[in-house]
């Protein structure tokens, strides 16, 4: 048998092999069939990446919920911490009973009058908000930085200030106060000022006694010094009844505090004396403690913003001050000295 008749057999067999296969129903070609049943699928879903692309998640920034509807700040200029209880200053020592209270917080260097309220309502050490000054002195401007005023005026809360010293007009600027107030007279007077003006929308409010720094006549901790510091304290009643009488109390954070202590008849050092202050709140959310945790005057700011419901700047060297509200402490704020 020649070569042409074996290959003419061979291809009959090999016909009739393909034939009996469909017979049997099986597929011809398995890899193109299932081609043909993966394209669709391909076709149908598009890739992440293109999907990321056209509906990027959102980042969201929460902003805390507010504790107080409103804050009041309470300066009494030049309280050492034993005044409270020399005095004795019952209503501060009320506010401490039903609220958080450190008798060790810390001021800035220098500890003087218009440095040290800087920082306490700017948040920032003195280095940053630049006031190196302590005379009213307008052609050197105000405090650099946002402060709690900017932010609470910008969240359009009315921003009130009643003080007994003209120079703390520098701590901010003019567009970010409604009410600018300033009385040069004894803190009583300065209270029922406040009161026959009171300001019943008020989201920040900030009040000054000045007198207890007549500690510069008559010495810190001297019997002159504790009777001013007795009226100090029923200037800060007057102020409380006005907040019942309105039955503003209970949607009201307090912060009372100071600006700095003192030694014989002066201050401004980084003595334990001048740099030691009072630091009492009391209000919404705020637990009945002794606080622990270290409290510098920046933090007042950081601790009103937040009880506000305020964004706090990244700049801020003060913290909020969690451990009143019942929240784990914060690293501590940065010590200015």
């Amino acid at each position: 048998m020649n070569r042409k008749k074996l290959l003419f057999i061979f291809l009959i067999f090999l016909l009739l092999a393909c034939q009996t296969s469909n017979i049997a129903g099986l597929p011809l070609s398995p890899t193109l069939t299932a081609s043909a049943t993966l394209a669709p699928t391909l076709t149908a879903t598009p890739p992440p990446t293109a999907t990321a692309t056209e509906t990027p998640a959102p980042t969201l920034t929460p902003t805390p919920a507010p504790l107080a509807r409103r804050v009041l700040i309470l300066s009494i200029d030049g309280l050492r911490p034993e005044l409270i209880s020399l005095a004795p200053m019952a209503n501060l020592q009320a506010l401490m009973q039903i609220g958080s209270y450190t008798l060790t917080a810390q001021t800035v260097y220098p500890s003087v009058t218009l440095v040290s309220h800087s920082s306490m309502l700017t948040g920032l050490c003195p280095p940053k908000h630049g006031v190196n000054w302590n005379d009213y002195i307008p052609e050197k401007g105000i405090a650099q930085g946002v402060d709690l005023f900017d932010l609470a005026h910008a969240a359009g809360l009315q921003t009130v200030m009643f003080v007994g010293k003209e120079k703390l007009r520098q701590i901010t600027d003019a567009s970010s106060l409604d009410i600018f107030t300033y009385v040069n007279d004894r803190d009583s007077v300065i209270a029922q000022r406040l009161v026959a003006d009171f300001p019943e929308n008020f989201g920040v409010l900030f009040v000054h006694f000045p007198l207890v720094d007549m500690g510069h006549v008559f010495g810190w901790l001297s019997p002159q010094q504790i009777n001013i510091a007795y009226r100090a304290d029923e200037a800060l009643g007057v102020v409380l009844a006005a907040l019942d009488a309105r039955g503003l109390r209970a949607e009201t954070l307090i912060i009372v505090t100071a600006d700095h202590g003192g030694h014989g008849t002066t201050h401004g050092t980084s003595l334990p004396e001048d740099m030691t202050i009072p630091w009492i709140a009391a209000g919404p959310g705020v637990q009945l403690q002794q606080l622990k945790s270290p409290v510098h005057t920046m933090d007042t700011a950081a601790t009103a913003a937040f009880a506000l419901g305020l964004p706090i700047p990244a700049e801020w060297d003060g913290v909020p001050v969690y451990e009143a509200f019942g929240l784990p402490a914060a690293e501590p704020s940065t010590d200015c000295r």
